[in-house]
């Protein structure tokens, strides 16, 4: 059919992409996905969590799309009584990945406050709910993925050097429809049943 675990294609970039899932599973290491908008990096970080078989669940931190003023509640969680309308404790999404993988989608537009807090995550192992002076242990594998130029907010000064060679042990670049034209007919024909079949 040209679909192996959620990649449609059969040319050699969807191989070697799937290739590079394979390798890249086994490892504990922080994988960093790009490619632009509609590529496929959710696909490509779902697959690598059902390789390696951890039993956690996988979640994905949609980073735009979440309020700064919330996103840091929303990762590491929060106590109640931490701030207005927090009416009850609330496990972040970090916690909620344990034994897992969490993916954070566009990492490029993490607020640079946040970023800091991520960083020791990563190195600590730790996560510490707003409002609270505990730090709960946390076995999150990350994989973190954008369609931004990472490089280039480091020269901006908007994306922390520390952090993103944290986050970039091994990644996987994603091709362009455009580079892999022969796989189109094989996509035409998988949207075409995900359609017929809804």
């Amino acid at each position: 059919s040209g679909t192996t675990g959620g990649l449609t294609g059969t040319s050699p970039q969807v191989q070697s992409t799937r290739a590079l899932c394979v390798k890249y599973a086994v490892e504990e290491e922080p994988v960093l996905v790009l490619g632009e908008t509609g590529v496929g990096k959710g696909r490509v970080a779902a697959l690598i969590h059902t390789i390696s078989g951890r039993r956690g669940a996988f979640v994905v931190v949609p980073t735009p799309s979440v309020p700064e003023t919330l996103l840091e509640s929303e990762l590491f969680g929060h106590e109640k009584g931490a701030f207005t309308g927090a009416t009850r404790s609330h496990d972040g999404l970090f916690q909620s990945a344990e034994g897992g993988t969490l993916m954070l989608d566009e990492i490029g537009d993490m607020p640079m406050r946040l970023q800091v807090k991520l960083l020791r995550v990563l190195q600590e192992h730790q996560v510490r709910p707003v409002g609270s002076t505990e730090a709960v242990n946390v076995d999150v594998r990350v994989i973190s993925a954008t369609h931004r130029d990472l490089q280039s907010l480091l020269t901006q000064g908007k994306f922390r050097e520390d952090l993103y060679y944290r986050l970039n042990v091994v990644n996987i670049k994603l091709p362009t429809l455009d580079e892999r034209r022969e796989d189109i007919p094989l996509l035409v024909a998988h949207f075409l049943q995900l359609i017929a079949s809804e």
